[in-house]
């Protein structure tokens, strides 16, 4: 599969620039609203969606990182850089200053660390043994 040494997770932040910064939609309009059957209302914002978005892209990021491969080292080495590169957004870039970017970077850490835990803890588990032969008996 060819999306296993490529960090899913550039998706969103990729749409999150692009709708901040050619099309500077606020994150916290509302798309729709619904009323519950508690009585209470619920609205959906654009900023609600990415997340969702973004948490269904970290549990395939997260699947990916059960993969033993030279592609899965890319895809953790890419998702880091990935993290650090929102990180530096969120600290010094106006429109990254928002609750949708605070919850998409708290995804791609959690995407890091989950993914090298699990790389790490299935390694561990991969374990081969060379050289033992079968014995016939007579």
């Amino acid at each position: 599969m060819f999306l296993v040494g490529f960090p899913l997770l550039v998706v969103p932040f990729a749409l999150y620039n692009m709708i901040a910064f050619l099309i500077g939609v606020g994150w916290n309009r509302e798309i729709a609203h619904f009323a519950m059957m508690s009585g209470a209302d619920w609205t959906l914002t654009p900023g609600d969606i990415l997340i969702a978005f973004s948490i269904l892209l970290l549990f395939v990021e997260l699947l990916k990182s059960t993969r033993l491969s030279t592609r899965t080292i890319v895809d953790h080495l890419l998702s880091t850089v990935l993290f650090i590169g929102m990180l530096v957004e969120f600290l010094l870039v106006r429109q990254a200053a928002t609750g949708t970017f605070f919850l998409l970077l708290v995804i791609s850490f959690v995407d890091v660390v989950g993914g090298f835990t699990i790389t790490i803890r299935t390694a561990q588990r991969d374990v081969t043994v060379e050289g033992v032969e079968k014995v016939t008996q007579p």
